[in-house]
């Protein structure tokens, strides 16, 4: 007989259809060779990409299922492993990357993120579940350990392997310059993917602006100043108004989810500069844009758009490490990012109204277990 758990899960395609599901609690042998870890689920974060898969504008249940467990941030602890596992322990911290691989090259070298196929594979977006549950098994290949002087930090690791991309692939890119050193970065939205990538950014000795609607003084504000970063409201000062005051910006990540802004970006990066894409738009917004202005500039100052995705484990790795420099750097700085806890996985529809109505819920997580 399987033993039931419980999960948080939507039904995809049909708006507001968040729920409790009973499914089948798994185990380390449904992994192949030994190479399985059992997860106990301890902290699940939840963000703007939850409250627009319950709204259903994208999202598909895996094969078989009508249903989808929701949650791609995670932060649990190894409770048992297959034969063959080396990587982790029982009894380590660790989180899980969000892309499983399909068949093209860039999958099976383990960039899944990269993944040059129409059809993707993303645990709790897009046929596979997610983590929002009490246990989960996968391959030892997407289980990231989490150092234990990190545990404070739980459920940022995801996130931060995001910015950790962001920046990584601009700099990847611009090896195409031969000598590239940025002095000056905008980062579009004090979200949390925003604030940890002014954080990698700021750890890579840019000065850095993070640009935001709030006017300040806010807890955002305070999170971009804390880290020796300026904060810019966008109800005071415009970009183009920033624009002169700083010159024009060498790098631009956007990670507001807002296409105009992402747009407008393009029109104010500096000569040989990068604008990096990570937010994600699921609407239908359309707008205008001085598109002969855009085209000249870009040819003339080979200037470079880049999307960025998720992240791979080399991500997450990535990452951490600058979760660690940067929590000794900025002591008690990036714990202000987690705002709004909500108690056990029944209380899932407060979860959903702190993402749907509470606009100062900077971060929404779930505490599942206790260690």
């Amino acid at each position: 007989m399987d033993f039931l758990m419980k999960a948080v899960a939507v039904r995809p395609g049909t708006p507001n259809s968040v729920h409790m599901q009973e499914i089948a609690r798994p185990s380390v042998d449904q992994v192949a060779d030994g190479l399985g870890v059992l997860v106990k689920v301890l902290k699940v974060g939840v963000d703007a990409t939850d409250r627009e898969i319950n709204d259903a504008l994208y999202g598909n249940a895996p094969d078989g299922d009508d249903y989808l467990v929701i949650g791609h941030e995670c932060f649990g602890v190894v409770e048992a492993v297959g034969e063959n596992v080396k990587r982790v322990k029982p009894g380590d911290f660790v989180t899980a990357t969000v892309r499983r691989p399909g068949n093209s090259i860039y999958d099976l070298i383990g960039t899944n993120d990269m993944t040059s196929e129409e059809t993707y594979y993303e645990r709790g977006i897009n046929l596979r579940h997610g983590f929002l549950t009490e246990y989960f098994v996968d391959e030892e290949e997407y289980i990231v350990r989490v150092p234990q002087g990190l545990q404070h930090l739980h459920v940022l690791q995801e996130p931060m392997s995001c910015a950790a991309k962001a920046v990584h692939q601009a700099y990847e890119a611009q090896r195409r310059m031969k000598v590239w050193n940025p002095k000056v970065a905008y980062v579009l939205g004090a979200g949390q993917i925003g604030l940890l990538t002014t954080l990698v950014l700021k750890l890579r000795g840019l000065e850095v602006f993070t640009l935001a609607r709030g006017e300040a003084p806010n807890l955002k504000a305070e999170i971009v100043e804390g880290m020796e970063s300026t904060y810019v409201s966008t109800a005071q000062t415009s970009m183009s108004e920033l624009v002169a005051k700083t010159g024009r910006p060498d790098l631009i990540v956007d990670a507001t989810g807002f296409s105009p802004l992402a747009f407008e970006a393009m029109e104010h990066i500096g000569h040989n500069g990068v604008v990096v894409w990570t937010g994600i738009t699921g609407g239908e917004r359309k707008t205008e844009v001085p598109s002969d202005k855009i085209n000249i500039e870009w040819v003339l100052g080979n200037k470079l758009l880049l999307g960025s995705v998720n992240a791979n484990r080399g991500h997450f790795e990535m990452g951490i490490r600058d979760l660690a420099l940067g929590d000794m750097m900025f002591p008690g700085v990036l714990e202000k990012i987690l705002t709004n806890p909500v108690e056990g996985l029944d209380n899932f529809q407060e979860m959903m109204r702190l993402l749907v109505e509470d606009k100062d819920a900077l971060k929404v997580f779930v505490n599942v277990a206790s260690a």
